[in-house]
């Protein structure tokens, strides 16, 4: 047992690394806390579809300020070299960051398979500047055309494809009605390839979902590879489809930190770590970017920055560290008003309950990162609406 401080120095904040911060910071007289961001705030992944759609900003942006104690140091910048001898973190900034542990939980960026086009032309909502960026164009084109595009295209039938294209076209139909467009059709196309949605999935919930999307109107082209997107298209398995708007979902990749500093990877490209999610000496690697059974789910996140924190507490105690085991999350997905996808272990049920436990969720979510009162605060926050456009921001007030 030491009575000195270590300085915990965690790069990343997403769930994994501020759930092991706000574990940490109950330690004070333990540890020295540093949290490097490369924004000042925390996005809730969870509910980007739904600000994309109308939803408030502040619904899925929380300031980093807010929900780490004072006594949490918070430095906003870029990690970029990892000194294992030196125990230092260089930064963008040249910043020298010294640890005696080190955390790395930095989510993923965006992978666009080097598909020509894609980058530069499709919309993204993996941020609150991307779906601000989204909504504008939904808005200005509408306005501009006086009808909707052609055709709009999600690609990418994962989780977040799948809530998107579900929420568009209530959403859309809202804009047209409040700028006076009336009984225009509206096409939707979700693009996957693979052969069915949600190839993660049970095969029973691919086809739920699947069912479901197809009530809303949404046509589902499967098995279909994109080649390449212009302007004014978008090349699906040799054919064009005329689209001003396409949104990618489609592709992630493992932050390319650790391909930068030569961290071992398994073959999915995720950094091997052993029992302890120590990837080398002094060095955890969490959530997303850690080769763990059920990494890239946010569940998975905050059970990995417990569990680190709970064994860092015990080491500074004399204690024998815990083995990790991995924890099935429950997966909900939403797709459309009021029906979700429930997948809980061996048990898989959809619709309007779905739904409310997506709601219940999502109030824990945000309990596990801020007191009770703010979690409450901040749920209630996915039942308003907040508009740039000022024709819409009229209806929304």
């Amino acid at each position: 047992m030491t009575n000195q401080k270590q300085h915990i120095l965690i790069i990343g904040g997403g769930f994994a690394g501020v759930k092991t911060a706000l574990e940490l910071a109950k330690h004070p007289e333990h540890f020295a806390v540093t949290l490097v961001s490369d924004r000042p705030d925390f996005r809730y992944y969870p509910t980007l579809y739904h600000t994309a759609t109308g939803g408030l900003r502040s619904q899925s942006s929380i300031a980093l300020r807010e929900i780490l104690p004072e006594h949490v140091q918070l430095v906003e910048d870029f990690a970029e070299k990892i000194d294992r001898e030196k125990r230092v973190v260089v930064t963008r900034s040249k910043h020298n960051l010294q640890y005696d542990k080190l955390i790395l939980a930095l989510g993923t960026v965006t992978n666009y398979f080097g598909i020509q086009g894609i980058q530069e032309f499709s919309f993204g909502v993996k941020s609150v500047e991307e779906v601000e960026r989204f909504k504008q164009h939904l808005h200005q084109q509408l306005a501009d055309d006086g009808k909707p595009d052609l055709n709009y295209v999600v690609i990418g039938a994962g989780p977040t494809g799948i809530e998107l294209a579900g929420a568009l076209p209530g959403y859309l139909r809202s804009i047209m009605e409040n700028h006076g467009i009336k009984h225009k059709a509206i096409h939707i196309d979700l693009v996957e390839a693979a052969p069915r949605l949600l190839p993660r999935a049970p095969k029973s919930t691919s086809r739920a979902v699947r069912r479901q999307l197809s009530k809303l109107g949404i046509r589902l082209l499967l098995g279909q590879a994109v080649q390449g997107e212009t302007a004014d298209a978008l090349t699906i398995n040799g054919q064009p489809l005329k689209s001003h708007t396409v949104v990618w979902t489609a592709g992630m990749a493992n932050n390319p930190l650790f391909t930068a500093n030569n961290f071992a990877m398994n073959d999915r490209h995720k950094v091997t770590v052993d029992e302890h999610l120590l990837a080398e000496p002094n060095i955890y690697v969490l959530g997303d970017n850690a080769a763990t059974p059920f990494s890239g789910m946010a569940q998975t996140a905050l059970h990995d920055g417990k569990f680190v924190a709970e064994n860092l507490v015990r080491l500074s105690e004399g204690k024998k560290e815990k083995t990790y085991s991995a924890k099935q999350p429950v997966s909900i997905i939403p797709a459309g008003p009021q029906w979700a996808a429930v997948d809980w272990g061996r048990f898989h049920f959809y619709g309007r309950l779905g739904w409310l436990l997506r709601e219940l969720a999502d109030l824990e979510g945000f309990r596990d990162l801020q007191p009770w009162w703010r979690a409450a605060e901040q749920w209630t926050k996915e039942m308003g609406h907040e508009e740039s456009c000022p024709i819409c921001a009229e209806f929304v007030a």
